[in-house]
């Protein structure tokens, strides 16, 4: 009696089912968001490939920050101030393409 007071078995479908609709809607929630916080676009997979994607990059960057000083220091050579005349003759002989007579020219083929 006190039941039919608040409702509870005021409709016609059985208690049991009433009492299962709540905790099943929070279960499907509780996947919904479970899934997307680890397949979603910003899901732990693809924070994951792009951690990876980071690491890749910065490996990246350390060549071209090696290669970029090794230029610069060849550039530093280059300057009037420190002009290295034996520099100086091999970068314009390699420009060039030419060589003093006395010079042995070995030619290799470029694959």
């Amino acid at each position: 009696m006190n039941m039919e007071r608040f409702g509870l078995l005021s409709s016609h479908e059985p208690l049991r089912l009433r009492l299962l609709v709540l905790p099943v809607l929070c279960a499907a929630l509780l996947a919904y968001f479970t899934f997307n916080a680890v397949s979603g676009d910003q899901g732990l997979r693809k924070w994951s490939a792009l951690n990876i994607e980071v690491e890749n990059r910065r490996s990246d960057l350390d060549i071209v920050r090696t290669e970029r000083e090794r230029l610069e220091h060849q550039v530093a050579l280059l300057r009037p101030e420190s002009l290295d005349p034996d520099l100086l003759d091999e970068r314009a002989r390699a420009s060039l393409g030419v060589a003093r007579p006395e010079e042995l020219t070995i030619y290799r083929n470029p694959r």
